[in-house]
């Protein structure tokens, strides 16, 4: 290469330079003065736009909690004995099919539409559906857009997001009474639950009732979805009675490890990233900067406290359990995840650690707690969600402004209609249907003794001894 040569590169590449240096200068100046304009200006969004915005964010937030149901599959089928993977596969895609149909027969009706302020339920009517200005616009109708527009999102994106809530409850019992529940008694006790017994605490609280006008606080259900399901699932427990040989006669507890190691920690995952839609669909609205950095805290919040709850349930899982336990790890996930439910949207994110972290610590001491109490709670449901439930609703009272006295009633209120009830129709489905499968299905397993289908079939599976 010559010196004209070089001497011409150079001199083309300090022009290149100087061309970006005055692009950069100028990107640079746009964005000072976008950071100087107010946030108003730079939020402003019109009605459309946020109607636009709050339908899809509840779609794809209703989305996220669906894929919930994914996560609680893998976690109880990789938890249960191989003879018992089937049955647990079909208990839960029916759960949530169950769920969708009860609470748009009736169950959306009761918690939401026409609660008065104050009161204990919504109407007693069947069906759900589009609003009449909606189907006007769909067919043109002159004037229906500015009324749909009112609504600030549609009619049914609302109903997809409220109803993965209730399949989420419903799938908590599915864990508790693995491998021994009858399907169709579980399947009628799913219709009850999501029809009428989550239904009607929704109305108490975040359809406008008493609880809500006493001021009650938990913001994406801590103790609405997850302790009325574990409320639920103890119930049963109680009823149905351990496994067969899982509390032996001189005081021991018979060891059954998870089936599928993989498949439970792949579950766990799922729900990690679906409580992301549970908690930061709770805002119930993305059509400005508000939402915007409200819903960025609560996703960290939910993270934060998840990870602290994963932490510290390993801590202590060798004194309280005398090893090191992976299934307490992965139920300390959980446990941290319920614990942040009652209050995600809190700025003070150290709370959000120690908030995860105590419930970690729960959630272990009470999967102790039950064995002692002889009571079979095969994925450990009871501790992750209603315990922890419980201690992330009080824990609002800590971070984020609650009080101590309205929390208390509202979570005593809840208990005893969810336990109570709960407990009349597993009494009943006992002493009719029937609640526990028989001995003998029992000890080959479900899948061969109800399904007829082994989820394992290359596996030759014998009965075992007591």
């Amino acid at each position: 290469m010559n010196e004209g040569t070089t001497y011409r590169l150079l001199t083309l590449a300090w022009g290149s330079m100087r061309r970006l240096a005055r692009a950069a200068g100028v990107a640079a100046a746009l964005l000072t003065a976008l950071a100087a304009a107010p946030v108003e200006a730079r939020a402003a969004v019109d009605g459309e736009s946020q109607f636009v915005l709050n339908t899809f964010a509840f779609l794809i937030w209703g989305a996220l909690v669906m894929w919930m149901a994914a996560g609680f599959t893998m976690l109880e089928a990789g938890s249960v004995r191989t003879k018992n993977a089937s049955m647990i596969c079909l208990k839960n895609i029916g759960l949530y099919s169950i769920a969708g149909l009860t609470f748009y027969l009736i169950g959306y009706n009761l918690m939401y539409t026409g609660v008065e302020a104050g009161g204990w339920l919504g109407q007693v009517r069947l069906l759900f559906g589009t609003t009449a200005d909606e189907v006007g616009l769909l067919g043109g109708q002159e004037g229906a857009a500015e009324a749909v527009l009112g609504t600030g999102a549609a009619q049914m994106s609302m109903w997809f997001f409220q109803m993965v809530f209730v399949a989420t409850t419903a799938s908590i019992v599915s864990g508790t009474l693995a491998e021994r529940v009858k399907l169709w008694s579980f399947f009628v006790f799913v219709a009850v639950m999501t029809a009428f017994i989550y239904p009607v605490i929704g109305a108490w609280t975040w359809g406008g009732g008493w609880l809500a006008e006493m001021g009650f606080m938990d913001f994406a259900g801590s103790t609405i979805v997850h302790s009325t399901g574990g409320w639920a699932a103890l119930a049963g427990a109680l009823v149905v009675g351990p496994r067969k040989g899982k509390f032996r006669t001189d005081g021991s507890v018979k060891a059954t490890p998870p089936s599928n190691v993989p498949g439970v920690t792949l579950g766990v995952f799922i729900l990690w990233l679906g409580w992301f839609g549970f908690n930061g669909g709770s805002q119930l609205a993305l059509g400005g900067a508000v939402d915007a950095v409200a819903v960025s805290n609560i996703f960290a919040n939910t993270n934060l406290a998840a990870a602290a709850g994963v932490l510290t349930a390993i801590l202590v899982s060798r004194p309280i359990l005398g090893r090191v336990d992976l299934m307490a790890g992965l139920n300390g996930t959980i446990a941290g995840l319920v614990s942040i439910t009652a209050a995600p949207d809190i700025t003070e994110h150290y709370w959000a650690v120690v908030i995860g972290a105590v419930g970690g610590v729960l959630c272990v001491a009470g999967m102790k707690f039950l064995e002692q109490m002889k009571v079979d709670d095969v994925v450990g449901a009871v501790p992750a969600h209603l315990i922890c439930g419980v201690w992330g609703t009080l824990a609002v009272c800590i971070a984020a402004g609650g009080d101590l006295v309205v929390q208390l009633v509202g979570i005593l209120a809840i208990a005893a209609y969810a336990f109570g009830l709960s407990m009349l129709f597993w009494l009943g489905l006992k002493h009719t249907m029937g609640a526990r499968v028989s001995a003998g299905v029992e000890a080959h397993g479900q899948d061969v003794g109800e399904l007829g289908i082994e989820a394992y079939p290359e596996f030759v599976l014998y009965p075992e001894e007591d």
